[in-house]
């Protein structure tokens, strides 16, 4: 019995110990889908991006047209049996080769654009860090979390994300 009522002095004073610690705590949160549509230099690379992808994709046009061009001209060839449309071919097969190649070095996975879109998202980032990290600070927040990635409730009174937008606007004219 005296090992229950030891144990159970010793849980309460644990629960009361680590809730006087969690009391202290202090934590916000942003929403940053609302940071991202906000925030002006997000805007900004977004069209920028969208510039460069319709550049691209009527570079690509082009070059599929002509592609569709050579394959016509192929087939009048072909079906005219005048000389198989051998050197037709090759261009066509070269041509396809081109856009591959160019799709794969504008838009792929390690693509010019993928590679700047990562750039100019790492370089808003860090200034969206910095405006957290200052807000932060300054509210003596312990944590502020991103409350788009998975909170499921959350009280507007500890939303920062006026601030953080604030604190970027700040960011951007100190600069």
């Amino acid at each position: 019995m005296k090992k229950y009522f030891n144990f159970f002095i010793f849980l309460c004073i644990f629960i009361s110990t680590t809730s006087i610690a969690f009391a202290q705590l202090k934590i916000g949160y942003v929403l940053s889908e609302r940071i991202r549509t906000e925030f002006e230099e997000f805007k900004e690379a977004e069209s920028q991006l969208q510039l460069e992808y319709g550049k691209v994709q009527t570079e690509f046009d082009k070059m599929v047209l002509k592609m569709d061009s050579l394959k016509q001209d192929y087939e009048v060839k072909r079906l005219m049996a005048l000389d198989k449309g051998e050197s037709i071919k090759q261009e066509l097969i070269q041509m396809e080769q081109a856009i591959q190649r160019y799709q794969a070095e504008k838009v792929g996975p390690q693509g010019e654009l993928m590679r700047k879109q990562a750039q100019m998202e790492y370089e808003i980032l860090g200034k969206v860090k910095k405006a957290v990290d200052k807000v932060a600070i300054d509210g003596g927040y312990d944590y502020i979390i991103d409350a788009s990635v998975g909170l499921l409730y959350f009280k507007p009174k500890y939303d920062m994300t006026d601030d953080v937008l604030h604190q970027l606007r700040n960011l951007k004219s100190n600069d």
